[in-house]
């Protein structure tokens, strides 16, 4: 008898796993190819949210494409965006400090590569265009809330340990989306001064918005990778457990209320 319920779980969970759906996929912004990872699980339904993933200064590597696949497994279409170009990552930071740089210190490039993403998302027969949200970690974070800010047309963005600083402030009336912020009270590159700034921008321009600070946790908290990272880098950021489960589960809320 056990034997039996076993192989029946054995094949349930096959059949599972076999729902989902993964891809590579190339698109454009400018002259530029970028390289993204689609996914989702065909047994979540014909119409799902898409949600965008944007990466950490490492690049599109193996934790952006994982949140990507847990996206899926919640039943959103995700699509793990690719903001340097031919899919570039690193995990040597002078590397990756210079591929952030050549996006956020040339004006219009990071609009330019999410937009490309959204729209190529937008264009999934899977998706619902009605349903569309971002989520980002780190220089991902400081990303999505700076297309919130834009007004680009999200139902919701996820900022996880991302900074708060910005040169487009929001304006009244523009930001579309509601706003979470997950952030580390311990992250050495986020300031209280910047929290106080970003609140009171967030407060000045209407936006639903919602800032929660994790104690003790330090920058990279969602990332198991971090501890590694950080040592190896000399930098100041680790793993944080309940963090990262608290997070992922005020974003799944955020998602619930959005998405009804």
């Amino acid at each position: 008898m056990m034997r039996g319920l076993f192989f029946l779980a054995l094949l349930f969970s096959s059949g599972l796993q076999a729902a989902l759906q993964e891809q590579t996929v190339s698109y454009t912004a400018g002259n530029t190819t970028l390289r993204g990872y689609l996914v989702w699980d065909d047994a979540k339904g014909e119409k799902q949210p898409g949600v965008l993933v944007v990466h950490e200064w490492w690049g599109l590597n193996d934790y952006a494409r994982q949140r990507a696949k847990m996206l899926a497994e919640l039943g959103y279409t995700a699509l793990a965006v690719d903001m340097y170009g031919d899919g570039k990552s690193s995990e040597h930071a002078n590397e990756a400090s210079a591929f952030m740089s050549s996006v956020v210190e040339r004006a219009g490039v990071s609009q330019l590569r999410f937009t490309a993403a959204l729209a190529f998302l937008n264009k999934q027969p899977r998706v619902d265009q009605s349903k569309l949200a971002a989520i980002g970690y780190c220089f991902g974070g400081a990303t999505v809330l700076n297309m919130a800010r834009l007004g680009t047309d999200l139902a919701a963005v996820v900022s996880f340990h991302g900074t708060l600083g910005t040169q487009t402030p929001a304006r009244t009336g523009q930001v579309k989306a509601r706003v979470l912020v997950l952030n580390g009270a311990a992250d050495e590159f986020v300031s209280a001064d910047s929290i106080m700034a970003f609140e009171k921008e967030m407060s000045q321009a209407g936006v639903d918005y919602r800032f929660v600070n994790y104690p003790g946790a330090r920058h990279g908290f969602s990332n198991p990778n971090a501890d590694s990272l950080g040592k190896s880098n000399n930098l100041p950021i680790a793993y944080d457990a309940e963090a990262d489960k608290q997070s992922w589960d005020a974003m799944q809320q955020l998602f619930r209320d959005v998405f009804k």
